[in-house]
């Protein structure tokens, strides 16, 4: 698998989002909230950062930037199972890339049963 995040692997349209979150499971792995179900067809990402807290476009476009990257470059972790994937920022105050990304991959390990 390589380190590609093209627009067919974003979680998109309403219907499936509201699945995820009415039937997936979900975990914190500090400072995200991770929510997840497996799905027969490719594995898809929503990355999320709340207005209520964020009240600047681009603190929001920031986070959900240092999100997909660092799901990119750690989606192997996953291994060959698809899930339905949702990661949702929770702290109040941006934290550096390396925070995020050890959070993304602890979330990915757990998702995967490592």
């Amino acid at each position: 698998m390589g380190y590609e995040f093209p627009k067919q692997h974003k979680l998109c349209g309403k219907l499936p989002i509201e699945q995820l979150y009415r039937e997936g499971k979900r975990f914190v792995a500090w400072p995200l909230r991770v929510t997840y179900m497996p799905t027969e067809e490719e594995t898809r990402v929503l990355v999320w950062a709340p207005k209520s807290l964020f009240r600047h476009a681009v603190q929001r476009n920031r986070l959900r930037r240092l999100m997909r990257e660092a799901y990119r470059l750690h989606q192997s972790e996953l291994g060959a199972q698809h899930y339905r994937l949702a990661f949702n920022y929770m702290e109040k105050t941006e934290q550096p890339y390396a925070v995020i990304e050890k959070a993304v991959c602890k979330a990915l390990k757990k998702i995967n049963g490592k």
